[in-house]
């Protein structure tokens, strides 16, 4: 993707660089139907009874992933905010980690204060920075980054997966010529990252990569990183269901949101083989495979309300098996201390620009 507009217009042009609440505005009226047909303004909070209002926002990840299997689960430990930095640094010596690490937030959306920590001095400074609970995670390595959107209707034998989507890391590869700023200015998603990266590489930017040689510059694997999505409908077949199937067998009390996760290939992936979760989300989980660049917007909108109504059937059925939803007012409350406590979620999810406990680990 050759920069061809200025980057005002890229941010207008592609919808993928939207404010969330801007793109999801016109299925408002979708919603309301759905609504309307369930009698309640809050049918969706009764998808997954196990999770906290179903994991609209605000439930904790560690709490989620102690519902999964271990098996498919990354080392992971969860810390207080109020944590000493050397305690953190002896409990995840103790339990074997090894650096790089990834931190995050135990409560966070979007992947925002998600990061890759090197070494100790960057686990102390990601601490100063972020004073949040939150979790250290084993970095895994595999190349394949996922978003596995999966669902089931409790009580019957219908289940299924709405979305894959594929993550293409933020790397560039020299010419022999430029720097890595000037490589980042020739690509528009790149260019829309050049503040956040210089705050990372610094000097770095100016350094020149040999002819043919890759760098990658963001391991994380979220789109305010520039990271591309792509879709992987194509590997949604009854065989990875079945994967998914017997991993969401096992959770309590859920019945859909997104896996995103790591595998060492799409063949382990339908096989259930090197598979790690390094998060489940629930019903506000998007179907990232609609942020692919060949995407057009109907077909973007196509597969969201498509999503959509799967969720509603999710919702209705586990109601009828006695699941409650969260009372509208109550609901209110929820999302005005939400966001007035976190003003950044309403950003751009590519471009971030408006328009211990130890022994509470997985091991």
């Amino acid at each position: 993707m050759r920069t061809k507009l200025p980057l005002f217009w890229v941010k207008i042009f592609y919808y993928e660089y939207w404010p969330f609440w801007f793109f999801f505005l016109p299925m408002v009226p979708y919603w309301l139907y759905l609504a309307m047909k369930a009698r309640s303004l809050t049918y969706f909070t009764a998808a997954n009874p196990g999770i906290e209002h179903s994991g609209v926002f605000g439930e904790s990840k560690i709490d989620i992933l102690k519902k999964i299997d271990p098996q498919f689960l990354p080392k992971t430990l969860h810390f207080k905010a109020s944590e000493d930095w050397l305690k953190v640094l002896e409990a995840i010596e103790t339990h074997g980690f090894t650096f790089p690490i990834i931190a995050k937030p135990n409560v966070g959306e979007r992947g925002s204060q998600v990061e890759k920590i090197d070494d100790e001095a960057a686990l102390r400074k990601y601490m100063e920075a972020n004073p949040v609970d939150f979790l250290v995670q084993q970095f895994i390595g595999y190349s394949l980054e996922l978003g596995v959107l999966y669902y089931r209707i409790p009580g019957t034998e219908k289940r299924g997966i709405t979305s894959i989507v594929m993550k293409e890391f933020l790397t560039v590869t020299g010419d022999g010529k430029s720097s890595i700023r000037q490589l980042l200015q020739k690509n528009e998603r790149y260019h829309l990252q050049i503040k956040i990266l210089e705050k990372k590489l610094g000097t770095k930017m100016e350094e020149v990569l040999p002819s043919g040689k890759s760098e990658l510059l963001q391991p994380i694997g979220n789109h305010c990183l520039g990271t591309k999505f792509l879709s992987g409908q194509h590997l949604i077949n009854e065989q990875t269901v079945e994967v998914f199937d017997q991993i969401a067998s096992k959770i309590d009390g859920f019945n859909f949101g997104r896996f995103d996760l790591k595998v060492s290939s799409p063949e382990d992936l339908m096989n259930g083989k090197n598979v790690k979760i390094m998060e489940l989300n629930g019903v506000t989980s998007e179907a990232g495979h609609i942020y692919d660049p060949k995407f057009n917007l109907l077909q973007a909108y196509r597969d969201v309300a498509k999503t959509m109504k799967v969720m509603f059937e999710v919702s209705q059925q586990s109601r009828k098996l006695g699941a409650k939803v969260t009372p509208a007012g109550e609901m209110v409350r929820l999302i005005r201390s939400h966001f007035s406590s976190r003003p950044d979620v309403t950003k751009s999810p590519t471009t971030n620009l408006s328009l211990p406990n130890a022994l509470d680990g997985i091991q």
